[in-house]
């Protein structure tokens, strides 16, 4: 099966699970508005985007635009996407393609919010390898319990000589408050963060003193936000889900092919 519709898939559960619950949470400030509006002028047809605001209430208005198919608008969750009919009764879970030219059209907005919310991530909290040339960039969400997190670590040396510069966010799997998240921690409070990932990737202790608020809450938040399936999850700096491990000629490969296609599209 193609990968890239194979991944078209496996985010459908995703965007229905959150369409559900942002379905069901209270709109009572939506219905206000949107009453107050009908009062305003009976006579002026509705704005679709007040009607799906009121079933979405956690989605600002100005978030509300048309898709490319009549009838249909969208809006972001998190970095995907929803579609839902104008008269807010039908949600599309999945993702939209031009027919004629193959293209992934939800893919394009993913991508578009992911190098939104990845821009936010400083390099200051987190764990960087890189090298003295950089020819390409990877974002990669990791967990030091994660067996291929494991072995894209083990290879680093090898990623570096090929150019590619490495930042680690932290994702423990486990979630929060668990033995992982507390390891975590641990790495993110180690004056040297560096060695402090590669014994804990080697199933060493790793002893740090508590430095108070790390960063793993905010990172593991935007996984979440970013729609993190498993870890690795390695993003390309033009927000294309690369997804898990892959051996390094493999890793550089794919990146070429991404910036060869954007470079072809800009």
């Amino acid at each position: 099966m193609n990968k890239l519709f194979y991944r078209a898939l496996t985010g459908i559960l995703s965007v229905m699970l959150c369409a559900a619950v942002l379905a069901a949470e209270p709109a009572q400030s939506g219905d206000k508005q949107a009453d107050t509006a009908k009062q305003a002028d009976p006579g002026k047809p509705t704005d679709p985007r007040a009607i799906i605001a009121k079933k979405f209430p956690e989605v600002s208005i100005d978030q509300i635009t048309p898709s490319l198919i009549p009838g249909v608008w969208q809006f972001p969750l998190g970095a995907d996407v929803g579609y839902v009919s104008a008269d807010g009764k039908y949600i599309i879970a999945g993702d939209m393609y031009d027919i004629d030219t193959r293209t992934n059209l939800t893919e394009q907005n993913r991508a578009q919010s992911r190098v939104k919310l990845l821009a936010k991530l400083d390099d200051r909290d987190l764990i960087v390898f890189s090298p003295q040339v950089v020819k390409h960039t990877i974002t990669v969400f990791t967990d030091v319990e994660c067996g291929y997190c494991r072995k894209l670590h083990s290879q680093i040396d090898q990623l570096t000589k090929l150019g590619v510069k490495v930042r680690y966010a932290a994702y423990p799997r486990a979630g929060p408050d668990t033995d992982d998240w507390h390891k975590m921690e641990a790495v993110w409070c180690s004056k040297d963060r560096q060695t402090a990932i590669t014994q804990a990737k080697l199933g060493q202790a790793v002893k740090a003193p508590n430095c108070g608020a790390t960063p793993i809450a905010k990172q593991y938040q935007m996984g979440e936000d970013l729609g993190v399936r498993g870890t690795p999850a390695i993003f390309a700096p033009n927000g294309q889900y690369i997804g898990g491990y892959l051996p390094p000629a493999d890793l550089v490969k794919s990146l070429e092919e991404f910036e060869t296609k954007q470079k072809k599209g800009s």
